[in-house]
């Protein structure tokens, strides 16, 4: 089968993400805006072109001031790096629906290689007849990696905001006219 573009649908779409608080919690929260550029045989991922934007200033933790925070120079500095990319350089098949995809990752103006868990979660028709594909991923980024290393030490000791971010995004993709 040939590859074949796809349009993220947004609408039925998310981009989470959770990182320890205080040594003690995970505090989650999403991104509002991102879209990607997919061509792929959905029967044979391994072929996929893949690219992956997200607009950090559209994070949402549910919190205006930590928001605001997040996309201050402490941290995502949304001003000079308002954009985070992910570029597919190999995808590996598992078995079952499961791959692994690695890829370049920038953010902060940093590129790094990561690994992603992905699941293709299968596709149908939707009442209007689009031709729909579902896909799962998910990862930990440090993010150190990218010199986000804003902190806070605790009295009791450890640190205010964990390095390890997990990171989860639910994909529906629409197939492209």
């Amino acid at each position: 089968m040939a590859k074949t573009k796809w349009a993220l649908d947004q609408t039925h779409s998310a981009v989470d993400f959770s990182i320890k608080h205080m040594m003690i919690a995970n505090v989650k929260g999403s991104f509002k805006k991102f879209d990607a550029v997919i061509e792929a045989d959905t029967t044979d991922l391994t072929t996929a072109t893949i690219e992956f934007t997200v607009d950090l200033a559209s994070i949402d933790t549910r919190n205006e001031d930590r928001d605001n925070h997040l996309r201050s120079a402490d941290f995502f500095d949304v001003e000079n790096h308002p954009v985070l990319t992910f570029k597919a350089t190999n995808i590996v098949s598992e078995g079952d629906g499961d791959y692994l995809i690695t890829g370049d990752l920038t953010l902060n103006g940093i590129t790094k290689s990561e690994t992603l868990n992905a699941t293709y979660e299968g596709s149908g028709k939707d009442p209007w007849g689009n031709e729909k594909a579902g896909f799962s991923v998910e990862g930990v980024l440090k993010r150190s990696d990218y010199g986000l290393t804003w902190n806070t030490a605790l009295e009791t000791g450890g640190v205010l905001v964990g390095d390890k971010v997990k990171i989860q995004l639910e994909l529906q993709a629409a197939k492209a006219e």
